[in-house]
């Protein structure tokens, strides 16, 4: 998984995998979801990011199961 933020576009895209995007679907004016030819999610990008969430104060923790 990959989260990457473009500050001079105020975008951010998260990779769930890395297999190719056969189709990208409008989740709202601002977010695209990308498919797998599977139906699987593969990413999603966020418009306007800042607006939408805190972008700045990003963590990630992985827990054990």
């Amino acid at each position: 998984m990959k989260v990457k933020y473009f500050e001079d576009t105020d975008t951010l895209y998260i990779e769930f995998r890395a297999d190719a995007i056969a189709q990208t679907r409008d989740l709202d004016e601002n977010t695209l979801l990308e498919l797998d030819a599977n139906g699987r999610i593969c990413a999603m990008t966020m418009e306007h990011a800042s607006r939408r969430m805190d972008a700045k104060h990003f963590s990630f923790e992985q827990v054990a199961a």
